[in-house]
């Protein structure tokens, strides 16, 4: 798990953010049945990315839509007991930055 995090957050350094959401994927897409914060989180990250390259494609609008569902799911990082809590908080924080110097 950790080293699909640090992908995560390389892709997101390089701007690859289509690579960013498969390196994550590959944590969450097993799991994703799961009724579970931290699995929520992750799909919330993912959209994040996925957002994140509808902006770079030009499609603004679909890339707000994204967003949004992505700030459904960051309350829960408050909620989860994970030992990649502070991976998940420096990934917020992050993302939070991209997007405002996206938009």
């Amino acid at each position: 798990m950790k080293s699909k995090i640090e992908n995560f957050v390389i892709c997101l350094e390089e701007e690859r953010f289509y690579d960013a959401h498969e390196a994550l994927e590959e944590a969450w897409f097993p799991r994703r049945f799961e009724d579970s914060s931290e699995v929520k989180l992750l799909k919330g990250f993912i959209n994040a990315s996925v957002s994140f390259e509808l902006h770079k494609k030009g499609k603004i609008k679909q890339s707000k839509k994204v967003w949004m569902n992505y700030l459904k799911y960051r309350q829960l990082l408050f909620k989860v007991e994970s030992s990649y809590l502070n991976d998940y908080y420096s990934i917020s924080r992050h993302l939070e930055e991209i997007n405002s110097n996206m938009r």
